[in-house]
């Protein structure tokens, strides 16, 4: 039944009058009634069950819900309330709205019927005590909502108490002549209606709490779990006379321990709703000395949602209790604004402003906006310079921008700061160099509205947004066009200050400078930009000077012929002083120092102005060429003066290129160009050996851009006329790539105290950045198809090995170049294990199964194996052609000398029998037939009475599974160690025939997936063939069991509350200590994730309840889609 038809036929499905309807059939017959009532209940477990008045009148409850759990037939672990479609999570709410509209329309008469409330507690609380997770979870919410609906009434009934009180007290108030004594009584008898009336609901409440939540506040369902903490909280805000003590308070504050996030979540907004209001928060002084600890901690958590809502419970704390934190508590805080994820770090900067950046808010004052936002940088940076946690400003004004984004766009406030002279209220040079930082960080939020990298916004802005932020780049530039200059005249010889200056440049309007007749500054600003760029060396404040240059010669201006004006004039300054110098070098027989030191500042600066500007026509291409052939001829010309070289020729045939037309390109322009691409490339590749670290690493990632942009694509789209410029690389070059990732990205490790120490430093984390890349621009060559297939060898053989620091390129390119052509990289992935196997036996020597060598090769092909999982049928030609290739591999040497030997090859069957799990049945009898004949080709056999184990080991991965468990006791080859990150190979995936199933016939049959059977009753039988889980090791099914039954049978679903209360006082005594965060569950609840029925389709007893039966799997199970898809199909709601 579809959940809009479900919600039509039930009471409250449909509107309010629904519900009048029903209560006016309850009012005529209230044992029909409360039936259908009970019947939508059970309905709305997915139960196809009905109890029937006969049931009613003379089953106990118990027995109902037993004669309901036989009926529930259920075939699968879903429920309505576990659905999260759209129509299912209406449903949820209507169903909740149904509980509390009943109650609500209820309140004055039928509640406090002692037939319907009391009949309804029951019913539920026997369903929460079920082994069916649909009941349990249903009644649950049930019992929950009914519980805040009678929340509502009981506060309801206080206030008429209230009331009536002080009518009696002002009617008593009167003069005894005129006291009317016919109201006192009405009054009087009002009061003691209203009490038993009071005491009828907190009798309601109290069952319902003690019956149902303290059961269900730890049940094995986190959704459950989440359900009562939600509520909980609810109740304590509603009605805070009743819930807000320690007695309901410790709920909360032991689940804040609990493992899954949604628990935790709801924990944390149930207490933002009772600290938001001083009131409330002022009568949880010892809940909060009690959990203070835990709450800071759980800044940390490791979900960010979680995360964020215990900052903004902090901030909470903050506001309305009374130095509850402390310093030390604010300082695990703080760090947060640095967090990659926007909405913490916003939290956290909320939290900041709060404590730090904004006293005048706790003295209540309101001082002028100029002296406040002075006052505000003033304690920013005290903030970030005295704090040390981080060098990027960008993040902290990012973190800060929702809720102190006016102070931070006062341009006029931070300008004067910047510019004050004055000795005493100057600032010093560190506040100097961090006030410019966040004026630039500021500058750039507001201009692009963008986060920094790393933070990504949480939605797309709205036209209204970008209006503002438009308006808001338009207020700056005219704030800061006048002051830039000035700035700039006093930072100018600091690089670290006018780096960030010139990035003010380019976020405005630049526009304004023509239309505002504001000449005069662009002036201005177009002479310090030519005197930064004269005096600087620096990377950072060249770079920045090259990009403002660069946006003040946009054509698209009106006055960009001042910004060429400049260009060209430092353009002509550096390519005479250029040509110059190189003229004295070649003539020289040697360099001083300072000749080296001005060629090598010359040059920098024009590699830098060259990737944003065309300077070509002051023809640099012949001296760069002449410096480089120099250093490779007598190696005197030294690498700070050869990197920036090589870096000008780049550029130079780059820009080259990007002029040349589409079509009708003249043959001169193609030949020349073509002549100094081969020229420099040869250059480039004599330069892979040079002993600088520097000038290798340059060249390599020239040649790889080079080759990238001049490969096989180039002629593409239209520039058909360009093909004479394909570049290919040659074997020799090809080979030299390979060579230098193997010396210089895949070079051994350091040792662990190395290492270790290393770590720590900013040159480890520099170098291996810079190795990254280099790998990045040699796996672009393999994906974009300039060099072959088969060179992504010398990359793949070291996924394992290296994959902490390059794993994500590798696994990258691995998918990439799967798609180009699965054949060709099957036949790669063998290759690389090929060559791995060869180098350890040339090392070791053919004794190399126990090596750890060796074991390392199995889990790089049991990494490898996991790319086939998905699409069977197309990798299917590809992983035959893998196996047949990897036996002739194994076959092809001749043994040793001595008797019985195998092959110095055949350990290789053993790493290619990872393999074998990703093969279809029918493929495992084919290449069992081929590994036949391939064996009995050979001049050299194994003794019949010593088989050789790794062709034991590789025919046991053929073999069909009835097969197996014989032949498996003869097999000795090794496992990888308990520690190994290798994981279990999966089972063969069924085969599009039927005949094909893994699954033999002869296999112990096991239950259909079903958690409705009775306490202590027999097995329902099976119906059905188990379901294949393509995810599960058949290996695992017996022991799997045995773990089960030894280990989970500990487990108690339901215990008595005496037992229960023990339990939780031991658990809270160790609150506070760090293991308990880490460990949530109990370790057989790790043992149920590791080994769960669920997903092999067995039933597995849980452990004992109360009542001293043992109770069965619960039945909510995550098993894998083509479990699913196996076992019933994916089910609708229309299933239910």
């Amino acid at each position: 039944m579809s959940p809009s038809a479900r919600s039509r036929s039930v009471p409250g499905g449909g509107s309010p009058t629904v519900v009048d309807d029903w209560l006016e059939t309850y009012k005529q017959d209230r044992e029909t009634g409360f039936l259908e009532l009970v019947n939508f209940i059970v309905r709305s477990c997915g139960c196809r069950g009905v109890v029937t008045l006969k049931m009613f009148r003379h089953l106990q409850n118990s027995e109902i819900i037993q004669q309901l759990t036989e009926k529930f037939e259920e075939d699968s672990a879903e429920y309505p309330l576990s659905l999260g479609t759209q129509p299912w999570r209406r449903f949820r709410a209507a169903f909740c709205e149904l509980v509390a509209a009943v109650v609500r329309r209820c309140q004055y008469s039928v509640v406090y019927d002692e037939f319907l409330m009391d009949a309804l507690i029951s019913l539920l609380t026997g369903l929460s005590d079920s082994q069916v997770r649909a009941f349990r979870h249903t009644s649950t919410l049930a019992a929950m909502k009914l519980m805040t609906a009678l929340v509502n009434v009981a506060l309801g009934v206080s206030l008429h108490q209230e009331n009536n009180q002080r009518q009696y007290e002002a009617e008593r108030s009167k003069g005894p002549g005129r006291q009317a004594t016919d109201k006192l009584e009405a009054l009087l008898e009002k009061r003691r209606e209203l009490q038993e009336q009071q005491e009828e609901i907190e009798n309601m409440m109290n069952a319902i709490f003690k019956g149902i939540f303290v059961h269900r506040y730890r049940d094995v369902v986190p959704e459950i779990r989440a359900i009562c903490m939600e509520e909980l909280g609810t109740w304590m805000k509603s009605y805070t006379a009743s819930f807000l003590t320690d007695g309901y308070l410790k709920y909360i504050g032991w689940t804040l321990h609990d493992k899954q996030r949604e628990v935790r979540l709801q924990c944390v907004k149930a207490l933002q709703g009772l600290y938001c209001h001083r009131d409330t928060a002022a009568h949880m002084e010892l809940f909060t000395s009690r959990f203070k600890t835990r709450m800071v901690s759980m800044v940390l958590d490791k979900e960010p949602d979680v995360a964020v809502e215990v900052v903004k419970l902090l901030t909470l704390m903050l506001e309305n209790t009374e130095e509850v934190l402390t310093e030390e508590d604010c300082q695990s805080v703080y760090p947060v604004v640095y967090v990659s994820s926007r909405a913490l770090a916003s939290a956290a900067g909320l939290f900041l402003y709060r404590r730090l950046l904004d006293p005048q808010r706790e003295a209540g004052r309101e001082p002028s906006r100029n002296g406040d936002n002075r006052t505000f940088f003033q304690l920013l940076l005290v903030f970030f310079i005295e704090s040390e946690l981080h060098e990027h400003a960008a993040y902290l004004v990012d973190s800060l921008w929702d809720c102190a984004g006016p102070r931070l766009r006062d341009w006029e406030t931070i300008s004067a700061l910047l510019l004050e002279e004055s000795p005493t209220k100057g600032l010093a040079d560190r506040q100097e160099k961090a006030l410019v930082e966040i004026l630039a960080a500021s500058v750039v939020q507001a201009a692009k509205g963008q986060p920094p990298v790393g933070r990504s916004l949480a939605k797309k802005p709205s036209a209204r947004e970008r209006k503002a932020q438009a308006e808001e780049r338009t207020r700056l530039t005219h704030c800061l066009i006048p002051a830039l200059p000035q700035l700039l005249a006093k930072f100018s010889a600091d690089a670290e200050k006018a780096a960030p200056l010139l990035e003010v440049l380019r976020c405005f309007d630049l526009s304004i400078y023509c239309t505002g007749r504001l000449e005069k500054h662009l002036e201005l600003v177009l002479g310090q930009l030519q005197e930064v760029v004269e005096k600087h060396t620096g990377q950072a404040v060249l770079e920045a000077a090259s990009r403002a240059l660069h946006a003040l010669c946009n054509p698209e201006l009106a006055l960009h012929g001042r910004g060429d004006l400049v260009r060209s004039r430092l353009a002509d300054q550096l390519a005479d002083k250029f040509h110059q110098e190189v003229t004295e070098l070649l003539q020289a027989s040697s360099l001083d120092e300072e000749e080296v030191y001005s060629m090598a500042a010359t040059l920098k600066r024009i590699s830098i102005l060259f990737n944003a500007h065309d300077l070509t026509p002051w023809q640099l291409f012949e001296p760069c060429t002449q410096l480089l052939q120099r250093a490779l001829d007598t190696g005197e010309v030294p690498p700070q003066v050869l990197v920036p070289a090589i870096t000008c020729l780049n550029f130079h045939i780059l820009w080259e290129l990007s002029r040349l037309p589409s079509t009708d390109v003249p043959q001169e322009q193609l030949q020349s160009l073509k002549t100094r691409v081969t020229s420099f490339c040869s250059l480039c590749q004599s330069c892979l050996s040079d002993a600088d670290a520097g000038v290798r690493e340059q060249a390599f990632m020239v040649l790889s851009d080079l080759l990238l942009v001049f490969g096989p694509q180039l002629p593409r789209d239209g520039r058909e006329a360009l093909a004479p410029l394909v570049l290919l690389p040659d074997a020799g070059l090809q080979s030299q790539l390979a060579a230098f990732l193997m010396d210089h990205v895949f070079h051994h490790a350091c040792s662990h105290e190395e290492l270790s120490a290393m770590e720590d430093s900013e040159n480890h984390i520099e170098e291996l950045h810079q190795r990254r890349v280099l790998l990045a621009g040699f796996c672009k060559l393999i994906i974009y198809d300039v060099l072959e297939l088969s060179a992504a060898s010398d990359v793949f053989k070291h996924y394992a090995k290296f994959y902490s620091d390059y794993g994500d390129i590798i696994k990258e390119t691995l998918n990439c170049t799967r798609q180009i052509n699965r054949q060709e990289w099957a036949r790669t992935l063998l290759l690389s294990l090929q060559q791995l196997m060869t180098e350890l036996l040339l090392q070791q020597g053919p004794e190399i199964r126990a090596a750890e060598a060796f074991l390392e090769i199995r889990d790089l092909a049991r990494r490898f194996s996991l790319l086939f999982s998905l699409q069977q049928l197309r990798n299917r030609p590809a992983l035959l052609s893998m196996h047949k290739e990897g036996i002739q591999f194994a076959f092809q040497e001749p043994p040793g000398p001595g008797p019985g030997l195998p092959p110095l090859n055949l350990p290789f069957l053993e790493v290619l029998s990872e393999f074998s799990p990703r093969l279809l049945r029918p493929d495992k009898a084919l290449l069992l037939a081929y590994l036949e004949k391939m064996y009995q080709e050979q001049r050299w056999l194994a003794p019949q009475d010593v088989p050789w184990p790794s062709l034991v080991t590789y025919r046991n991965s053929l073999q069909p599974q009835e097969e197996r468990g014989s032949v498996n006791s003869r097999s000795t080859a090794p496992r990888p160690p308990p520690g190994s990150a290798a994981k279990r190979p999966r089972i063969d995936a069924p085969s599009e025939h039927p005949d094909s199933s893994p699954w033999p016939s002869s296999r112990l049959p096991s239950p259909a997936l079903t958690s409705t059977v009775l306490r202590g009753g027999p097995r329902p039988p099976l119906t059905r063939p188990p379901a294949q889980d393509p995810g599960s090791d058949p290996g695992l099914l017996q022991s799997s069991l045995s773990h089960r039954r030894s280990g989970v049978n500990r487990l108690s679903l339901m215990v008595e509350e005496e037992e229960e209360e023990m339990t939780i006082e031991e658990e809270s005594s160790e609150e506070d200590s760090p293991e308990q965060d880490r460990t949530l569950l109990a370790p057989e609840d790790q043992l149920r994730d590791l080994f769960d029925s669920t997903i092999l389709g067995i039933e597995v007893s849980r452990g004992w309840n109360a009542q001293g039966r043992r109770e069965k799997r619960d039945p909510k199970g995550e098993p894998s889609p083509p479990f699913w898809g196996s076992l019933a199909g994916p089910l609708s709601p229309q299933d239910i």
